[in-house]
């Protein structure tokens, strides 16, 4: 059977760059692509980090049974949803995945593919230091959305507490303060199946 690599982790907790790491390491795990009404950044292509979407076509999958799990946040510029459709890009009996996601889509996943399948990432990094990884990024934008910056921040905290990472099965962290230590410690595990 094959694995689902779950990448999560707070927001600016480097999972994007990690994962692009691991798939230049790992051509062989498949990417799943997930569908968001958010608007695309700059520098983002359709169909490459995201399916950018209307709301109206989230609701139709999720009437045809094909949404898999769904998240929306009610952010300083509107409601965004994030979710991954059951379109057939996972066929875990075929293939291993590298996924990014947060926690309570990791549950979802879990449940729809069993635990068998999933293989939880958590990246942890210093509130400090994800902050200043945040602005830095937020900078970058045309329009930056400091505010959004802000409410995703605060939010982290109870959608990544304590009670939650325990209810959710992860006991492993991997620390993601040197980005190239984690990356080697997390490339290691997933070449010698030490999960």
């Amino acid at each position: 059977m094959g694995k689902i690599y779950y990448l999560m982790g707070k927001s600016s907790s480097g999972k994007d760059t990690l994962y692009k790491e691991l798939k230049k390491r790992f051509p062989g795990l498949r990417q799943v692509i997930l569908y968001t009404t958010r608007p695309i950044r700059e520098g983002e292509q359709d169909g490459v980090e995201y399916h950018f979407v209307p709301a109206e076509k989230l609701e139709s999958c999720r009437k045809e049974g094909k949404l898999i799990e769904m998240r929306t946040y009610h952010t300083a510029c509107g409601d965004w949803s994030y979710a991954t459709v059951d379109d057939g890009q996972i066929r875990v009996g075929e293939a291993d995945y590298l996924m990014i996601g947060t926690l309570e889509s990791y549950r979802k996943m879990k449940e729809y593919f069993g635990a068998e399948a999933l293989i939880p990432i958590y990246l942890e990094v210093e509130d400090g230091e994800r902050l200043c990884r945040a602005l830095k990024r937020e900078r970058q934008q045309a329009v930056p959305r400091y505010d959004e910056l802000c409410r995703r921040f605060l939010a982290d905290k109870e959608d990544f507490s304590e009670e939650k990472l325990q209810e959710a099965g992860i006991t492993r962290r991997y620390r993601n303060q040197d980005q190239v230590q984690c990356l080697e410690e997390i490339a290691e595990e997933i070449r010698y199946g030490k999960f």
